[in-house]
């Protein structure tokens, strides 16, 4: 995966509830990123990674989202949705490494047991929320470690404060062997630029870069301050 090393990778995702909800709308914000110089994508579902792999050719970080009764855990959750993503051909699968318990209480230790001897030739990226869970997933074998979940999770609430996110990040860079991706509140070049500077292999944008609504919002809320 040298071709994502020390670039941007644009997360395009819009869930049911967002006006711009679309495979082929998600699939047209990936063009728009390749065209502005991005060298991978990170995309959620298979219709929408389907749709992506139909107009672009770069590396595809996939996940699917899917609630479950009894766990927080959402992001590529069980089995079966590591089953659809490798079907589908994802360069690399992204998945909840925290320590909140998954279905039927299996921690992630087991889980990812399982799917590396299923898929043994995959390569899989962690999304972690604290410097432990980031140190934990290296140790049992994830190619890739993101800050993705720093501040959403219990164990890392008040975390997710803007002068703790590059010490969070420079931390885990320090502690552990793989490559880290740097993801979450990087909201500006500038930023982004800094997670590189920091050691971050790479780094994911979302939300700034794909969401008009929360970039709306953001104007709305400066003007206000002065109003």
């Amino acid at each position: 995966m040298k071709e994502i090393k020390d670039s941007l990778i644009v997360s395009c995702q819009a869930l049911e509830n967002e006006p711009l909800h679309s495979s082929f709308i998600m699939s047209r914000m990936a063009l728009a990123a390749k065209m502005g110089g991005a060298k991978g994508i990170r995309a959620n579902s298979i219709s929408d990674i389907h749709e992506i792999k139909k107009v672009v050719d770069l590396p595809i970080i996939g996940i699917i989202k899917k609630d479950y009764p009894g766990t927080s855990v959402y992001i590529t959750p069980t089995m079966k949705e590591v089953d659809d993503l490798v079907k589908e051909g994802v360069d690399i699968i992204a998945m909840d490494a925290t320590f909140s318990k998954r279905l039927n209480n299996e921690s992630i230790d087991e889980f990812f047991e399982k799917v590396k001897n299923k898929y043994p030739q995959q390569m899989f990226m962690a999304d972690c929320s604290t410097v432990a869970e980031a140190i934990h997933a290296d140790a049992i074998g994830f190619d890739f470690i993101g800050t993705t979940l720093v501040g959403y999770t219990p164990q890392s609430k008040g975390d997710k404060i803007e002068a703790n996110d590059f010490e969070i990040m420079r931390e885990i860079i320090k502690e552990v062997k793989h490559p880290v991706i740097g993801e979450g509140n990087l909201n500006t070049p500038l930023k982004a630029r800094r997670a590189l500077e920091l050691g971050c292999y790479s780094v994911v944008v979302g939300s700034i870069i794909t969401r008009p609504q929360v970039i709306t919002k953001s104007f709305v809320d400066e003007i206000e301050k002065k109003l």
